[in-house]
């Protein structure tokens, strides 16, 4: 796949196969600070991990502790001062900004705490909306919206704006937005962080069953200890480093 990434942007850099081809992010010795002099915030303190295909891998931590700055450098939304960042057999270092663009708009979907749902467009519109500016073909964008809120279990409510739904059901949309261009990776930064506890364990249940059924590989920021144990792995970081990498009791 990685030479068809490189083909379609004209940037793209494949890295040789070897014992990480079955990952589909590798993260080596990253580094990013913020300020400088008497002001620098070292944000990460070289942190290494992968992520394997088609797994759910949670990021735990306080706040502060480095866990959106890794899902912005490894959703090409920043750049590290230092390491490595492979995206499916892509070295991101060597994407200029219209490949990194092609990239978050192909290959990357991303789910916010905050939803991020246009209003005065309906569940289906929002769901369109990447699609759109891609230039899908009407009907089989219109065929991919109705699968994919078919598969948040929001099929009835396709005409509904944000503004008649709830917290549960905006998220939901947002899933099935971020999956609407067949991501080969799914970000999701605190995606329960404004949801009560039984809506946020249902949410990240649906992102579980999303991996499964949409071979998606997700890395996923939370908090929350109680959704921790849904993830195929956790790593916890602290001060900008990783101090505990293990394998979750997945149900």
């Amino acid at each position: 796949m990685s030479e068809q990434f490189a083909d379609r942007t004209g940037a793209g850099t494949a890295v040789d196969e070897g014992p990480d081809a079955g990952d589909m992010v590798v993260v080596e010795d990253l580094r990013r600070t913020y300020g400088s002099g008497d002001t620098a915030v070292p944000a990460l303190r070289g942190v290494s991990f992968s992520v394997p295909r088609g797994e759910l891998v949670a990021l735990k931590g306080r706040s502060g502790s480095g866990k959106t700055t890794i899902l912005n450098l490894v959703g090409g939304l920043d750049s590290p001062d230092g390491g490595r960042i492979v995206l499916d057999g892509t070295d991101l270092a060597g994407l200029g900004d219209d490949a990194l663009l092609a990239l978050r708009r192909d290959r990357i979907g991303f789910v916010f705490q905050s939803f991020g749902l246009i209003p005065i467009l309906t569940a289906a519109e929002n769901v369109g909306v990447p699609m759109r500016l891609r230039k899908v073909p009407p009907r089989e964008r219109e065929e991919r919206v109705e699968l994919l809120l078919s598969l948040v279990g929001l099929a009835d409510h396709a005409a509904q704006r944000p503004g008649e739904m709830s917290g549960g059901q905006q998220q939901r949309v947002a899933i099935a937005r971020a999956l609407a261009n067949r991501p080969v990776l799914l970000i999701a930064d605190e995606p329960t962080g404004q949801l009560d506890a039984d809506t946020g364990l249902a949410v990240m249940e649906l992102l579980r069953a999303v991996v499964r059924s949409e071979g998606v590989t997700a890395l996923v920021a939370t908090h929350d200890a109680q959704l921790l144990a849904l993830a195929d792995r956790v790593l916890e970081l602290r001060d900008g480093r990783i101090v505990d990498a293990r394998e979750a009791d997945t149900p």
